[in-house]
């Protein structure tokens, strides 16, 4: 079997593949809590053939469905959770299905669907003596709270791997080199006395107080860190009545870095500024480590490949309706936030981005040395097997991640970017499989990339999956 055959047995799944990833939408569920959603990618995989082992990491929606044996093994990294607060119909207005309930605002019910079709389309040519190996699936829940593939890969699921090759929704097509920011997610719960504030003041010791003092710590720390580290927090739990002197209080700290060793040396600082605001307001302070992160390396063989499966396949098959309806979404969008979205882009493609509502032409890769300002656990992935991602066009053009306008997007056209993206994953899966020389090179660069670093789990060895804590 040919690569443009891989393509071909996605095409012939297009149909069940839109069925996957509109299910998935209309159930929308949030991290480590993706019952239905895993249920429904495991059911699938299964009937094409699939052995499918659960709970690993000790995460119940987490799983691995393999097909094939022996060497070499190439993994399908998929997602599909969900964000808080973003129901919403496939509408060009702000129109909740059920208000306050999740929805798909990142494109992970086409992110893992995406995934399934590839898996499948691949174990179709291993079946038929055409391709010797493994391609395993990996179903990883929580990437929003960043914690899936890292309890997984401590777990060591990713460690037989050859290589790994993902996929993002986005409102461009286009494989991805940059690098991306290591993190540490901790929470400071600080615990006080309670008193009345008014009558006996001299009574308590006021954990929001705790929390205050950190936050004001952490903001003078900021002349003195890294201009590319970012350190940010929410206060989830600041106490009740304000006549009541708050007893507990809770900070929720990101902190990020373009290194792991960077992040810690920050942790540890955050950490150091947490333990005298308790000294200060006579309070005490437990830090909870929720999980935490590499910095992302982005694989150039793996990429380029990419690249050239895009060209073959030409551009997403969007039509007229298609291009109505993402006109539409666009024009809810802020023109400051279509420009910034566009900035990133060569200057060859810019205008012509910039004034599409959907933009379905692959467009080469230029990021390479520079470090995107968020971070993923794929990161993790990458320091144990060469790995890389790329981006397929799923959205109107300027939308950012995390909305309404993405939701609406993702039960509707992002569908048919969803099976563009599953065939440039068969067939870069294919190659993988295939070519003995695209391995040899991919693991080149990764050694190369990582130098005399080796991968180590950021999570203590008493660290479980976090049940309790859900996507902001």
């Amino acid at each position: 079997m040919a690569r443009s055959d891989t393509y071909e047995a996605v095409e012939r799944r297009r149909e069940a593949l839109y069925e996957l990833a509109d299910e998935i939408w209309s159930t929308p569920e949030l991290g480590l809590h993706e019952e239905e959603s895993a249920a429904t990618l495991v059911d699938a995989l299964e009937a094409e053939g699939f052995d499918v082992e659960t709970g690993i990491g000790g995460m119940p929606t987490a799983f691995v469905a393999t097909y094939g044996e022996g060497s070499p093994r190439i993994g399908i990294l998929g997602e599909f959770d969900a964000l808080p607060g973003l129901s919403q119909e496939i509408s060009a207005e702000r129109r909740p299905i059920e208000a306050g309930a999740p929805g798909h605002g990142c494109g992970h019910n086409l992110f893992g669907t995406a995934g399934v079709g590839a898996a499948a389309a691949v174990a179709e040519a291993i079946d038929a003596g055409d391709l010797e190996g493994t391609v395993a699936f990996f179903g990883c829940p929580a990437e929003e709270t960043l914690v899936g593939k890292t309890f997984m890969a401590r777990a060591g699921a990713f460690d037989d791997l050859d290589a790994a090759v993902t996929w993002h929704p986005s409102d461009r097509t286009r494989p991805q080199l940059s690098s991306s920011l290591a993190l540490d997610s901790v929470q400071f719960t600080f615990e006080g006395e309670a008193s009345h504030a008014a009558a006996s003041p001299e009574a308590g010791r006021s954990a929001l107080d705790a929390v205050q003092l950190l936050g004001t710590g952490v903001e003078y720390m900021r002349e003195h860190v890294p201009d590319d580290a970012r350190i940010h927090y929410s206060v989830p739990d600041g106490g009740g009545a304000p006549n009541v002197v708050p007893a507990s209080a809770t900070a929720w700290f990101f902190v990020r870095a373009p290194t792991r060793a960077g992040v810690e040396r920050l942790s540890d600082w955050v950490s150091d500024v947490a333990e005298g605001a308790a000294l200060m307001t006579r309070t005490s302070v437990e830090r909870r480590y929720i999980t935490g992160c590499w910095e992302l390396l982005s694989n150039e063989p793996i990429a380029g490949r990419y690249g050239e499966v895009m060209a073959e396949l030409g551009p997403v098959d969007y039509d007229e309706v298609d291009r109505e309806f993402a006109a539409e979404l666009k024009s809810t969008i802020a023109d400051e936030q279509v420009d910034e979205a566009v900035s990133d882009l060569p200057e060859g493609v810019r205008e012509a981005f910039r004034a599409s509502a959907l933009y379905d032409e692959p467009i080469e890769a230029d990021d390479a040395g520079e470090v995107g300002m968020g971070s993923t656990e794929v990161a993790d992935v990458s320091w144990i097997a060469p790995t890389a991602q790329f981006r397929a066009s799923t959205w109107a053009v300027g939308t950012p991640p995390h909305t309404w306008q993405a939701v609406a997007a993702n039960g509707d056209f992002g569908r048919k970017g969803m099976v563009y993206a599953a065939k440039v994953l068969a067939g870069t899966t294919h190659d993988l499989l295939a070519d003995a020389d695209l391995r040899e090179a991919a693991r080149e660069a990764w050694e190369a990339d990582r130098g005399d670093r080796r991968y180590e789990t950021p999570l203590p060895a008493d660290v479980e999956p976090p049940f309790d804590v859900t996507a902001e």
